[in-house]
Formats: C-alpha cells, structure tokens, sequence
C-alpha cells in the first residue's frame, strides 16, 4: 500500500461515520475516574504520612543514640612513664 492508498484509506474512515457511544458509559467512565482520583489522594497521603512518621523516627533515634559521638574506650591507655 502505497502512501496515496494510505492517505485515502485514513480519508475514508476520518470521512465514515462515528461510531454510536452507549448513554450509560458516561456515568460510568465518571464514577471510575473519582474513584482513582480517591485511591491516589489516599495513597498520596498515606504516603507523605509514613515519610513523615520515618523521619519523626530519625530525629528520636538520633537524639537518643547519637551516633556522632565517639564511643568510649573499651581498654585503658597503656601507662608509660611511672
């Protein structure tokens, strides 16, 4: 098929008639779409709900070990020097 078939075939299906949409796919299509807009709304907030709750978690468990600080010597220095 060359590109003048092409075009013409494009043509003839732009040109056809559409296609009957059933009246009921409407309501449905709307009810299907805010219920995804919910599950994301819900998934976006339980989302920023664990990130908060994990940093909440840092901030007390480093306060609480601080992991900065160096941790005492297990053995004692050797004496030199008496």
């Amino acid at each position: 098929m060359n590109r003048t078939q092409r075009e013409a075939a494009v043509r003839g299906i732009m040109d056809g008639t559409q296609p009957q949409v059933p009246p009921d796919l409407y309501t449905d299509v709307v009810r299907r779409g805010g219920r995804m807009l919910r599950r994301r709304t819900v998934a976006r907030r339980l989302m920023w709900l664990v990130l908060f709750a994990a940093s909440v978690a840092f901030v007390i468990w480093a306060l609480t070990a601080r992991p900065w600080v160096e941790p005492p010597s297990e053995t004692t220095p050797p004496l030199t020097g008496w």
